[in-house]
């Protein structure tokens, strides 16, 4: 058990080292580009999201946690889905190529043609890269995850400044993603020392297909619901409002993707190894939930507080009609990593059907609330797709149930405390600030307030995730 602890520990520690780099790298190189670009550049951009997510989801075809569930994947396993992947990859791109201009005329923006296929390389780039990432999250080798991340964000991010800084517009966007994928392959091979061999032998790809299937339809689905708003803007909506989304949506998904990555790089290693013993994954799955609440609550709640002094010092005035729509999008923000941990409990189990009926529900769901909407403007679509983010927890809750007898009210226990202290924090904080018209005081005053308010609320509380995460780093400080 003090094993599991200290691994688990040590993958979350690297994980947040990932994920806070990764943030804190994008958010530099965010700014730089949003200040040099435009609300059209980044919708542009936007508005292929959704294809290279779905085709990624198609070349992966969830062989990842398939093969986590193996116990463990031998070489075989690993140069199947190599190789699968390759084919997959690069027949995805070829199809996309054609398919570019219809793309283009479909949001009636000619210059998507040369742009998308550009920005499509990421697909069979990020298929050759699949394996070794896999077998570095799968050994939780998160140290080597977020080396070959760092140096993939900071060359793809020089990239894009330098082209924003000489002109090109929406091509630095689009560069951006394709040195990135590129450097993070690249590193990871070189992590790995694993190259795929022949002959190829794709009997293993048969014996995981059952499971890997309803990952592969449940994440295209899960891409298809994260992505439908953009989507829909972009038909409907001048590409300008769609850049601003774009720019809302970004900030929102760096908060929520760190505590999200954070827990993802651990939690169904951690939850599949210890799946033979029923008690024991439950006590594992409450604790994460605990810190997943601890930390995405004020996070994602002082992110809505601070959004509009943030926006206005950070990328400017041009960007303030996505203030709204950011601090929207956060309360929704503060669930989601609570999703992410539910879904990985239940893929640990091997429950991938449960995984599929309930994002089904929900992209059912977010159909229903766009056809309803579609003509009441964006931030009514947005309030209305956060609620369902909020609502769906409960989903969620009752699909574990029917794998993991976790009852409702200690589930509760574990995460609405940190829900309404992280609240009231905030509203604390807000009544406390608005003294001053100033934005950069304002946002100095706020962060700091916030962070000492919940730390002594958490501590009168004697919240124990608290204690926990300050005796790891005390233990860490003693033996560095």
């Amino acid at each position: 058990m003090e094993n599991l602890k200290e691994k688990t520990a040590k993958g979350i520690a690297w994980g947040a080292v990932n994920n806070g780099t990764t943030q804190v790298l994008n958010l530099v190189f965010g700014i730089v580009l949003a200040r040099r670009l435009s609300e059209d550049d980044y919708g542009l951009v936007a508005l292929l999201t959704i294809f290279t997510a779905l085709a990624g989801c198609i070349q992966a075809a969830g062989f990842s946690q398939a093969l986590a569930n193996l116990k463990p994947p031998t070489r075989r396993d690993y140069n199947a889905v190599c190789w699968f992947n390759m084919l997959a990859g690069f027949s995805m791109y070829a199809l996309l190529f054609l398919c570019a201009p219809l793309i283009a005329a479909f949001f009636r923006q000619p210059v998507l043609t040369d742009v998308s296929r550009l920005v499509f390389l990421t697909i069979p780039v990020s298929a050759l890269g699949i394996v070794p990432n896999a077998k570095l999250w799968i050994e939780l080798r998160n140290r080597e995850l977020a080396i070959s991340n760092i140096i993939a964000l900071v060359a793809s991010g020089s990239t894009g400044m330098w082209l924003a800084y000489h002109g090109y517009g929406y091509w630095a966007l689009a560069w951006q993603q394709v040195v990135f994928i590129s450097m993070a392959t690249i590193i990871k091979y070189c992590f790995t020392r694993w190259v795929p061999t022949l002959p190829v032998d794709f009997s293993p790809i048969r014996r995981m297909v059952g499971f890997s299937s309803k990952l592969l339809l449940t994440n295209m689905l899960t891409v298809a619901s994260q992505n439908v708003l953009t989507f829909i803007f972009g038909y409907l909506l001048p590409i300008g409002v769609v850049g601003q989304f774009s720019q809302a949506n970004k900030w929102n998904t760096m908060g929520h993707s760190f505590i999200s990555g954070t827990m993802g790089q651990v939690a169904q290693p951690v939850l599949t190894g210890v799946s033979d013993e029923v008690e024991r994954q439950q006590r594992v799955f409450r604790k994460m939930l605990r810190f997943t609440a601890f930390v995405s609550f004020p996070l994602m709640l002082g992110l809505a507080l601070v959004a509009h002094e943030f926006i206005v010092l950070t990328i400017g005035e041009k960007w303030l009609p996505c203030v709204p729509l950011l601090q929207i999008l956060c309360v929704g923000g503060a669930f989601l990593p609570l999703h992410t941990l539910y879904q990985n409990f239940i893929i640990s189990r091997g429950r991938s059907d449960l995984y599929l009926y309930c994002v089904t529900a929900m992209i059912v769901l977010q159909i229903a609330i766009t056809l309803v909407l579609a003509r009441q403007g964006i931030t009514v679509m947005v309030a209305a797709f956060t609620a369902l983010n909020v609502g769906f927890t409960a989903c969620w809750h009752f699909a574990l149930r029917r794998v993991q007898r976790l009852s409702t009210l200690a589930a509760l226990r574990d995460i609405l405390p940190f829900a309404l202290v992280a609240t009231a924090v905030m509203a604390a904080t807000y009544a406390l600030t608005t003294w001053t018209c100033q934005p950069w005081l304002r946002l100095l005053l706020r962060i700091p307030i916030a962070a000492l308010l919940y730390f002594v609320a958490m501590k009168l509380l004697h919240a124990k995730t608290l204690d926990e995460s300050l005796d790891y780093i005390r233990h860490r400080g003693r033996t560095s």
